[in-house]
């Protein structure tokens, strides 16, 4: 008798183990299914015109970083700040990760001493680029209310 309870312990431990294994391993999928959408660093930046001006702006989830100068008359300003957590969950809450790749490019105006907008919007799998999209209207709106947050957030002299 004492052998027959070992070979049904023998059984149910290893499904046990097995269970436990796959009920672990789903719940790290969901989670990174979930960090793999999460925005990891913002950048936009305004570059041209006739004194090439230059306005380079960077946030990640802990802080954001300001460049702006004219290579005519070589000035260059910087300033950088930490910002909170509850900042960069306000700062990204208008992007909607899904919807990026359906936002459209136009083409450089620099050539034409124009000023090129510049977005870079980086997720722990994708990098996203967009060149002028304010010509694409009806999918820059989550683009200008970030340049709406990003402004709200720098000191006067750097918007």
């Amino acid at each position: 008798m004492p052998t027959t309870k070992n070979v049904y312990l023998k059984l149910i431990f290893p499904i046990f183990l097995l269970s436990a294994f796959f009920s672990c391993d789903s719940k790290k999928s969901k989670q990174s299914a979930a960090s793999a959408n999460e925005i990891t660093l913002i950048r936009l930046s305004h570059i041209g015109g006739t004194m090439g001006e230059y306005r380079i702006i960077k946030a990640t989830k802990d802080s954001v970083f300001v460049e702006k100068g004219a290579t005519a008359n070589k000035t260059h300003q910087e300033w950088a700040s930490a910002i909170t957590p509850d900042t960069w969950k306000q700062l990204i809450s208008s992007i909607n990760v899904k919807d990026l790749d359906k936002i459209k490019s136009s083409p450089s105006q620099q050539s034409v001493d124009g000023i090129d907008e510049t977005f870079q919007i980086r997720t722990s799998r994708k990098a996203h680029f967009f060149v002028n999209s304010f010509a694409d209207p009806k999918h820059y709106k989550q683009l200008q209310q970030l340049k709406e947050q990003l402004d709200k957030i720098l000191p006067k002299e750097y918007q």
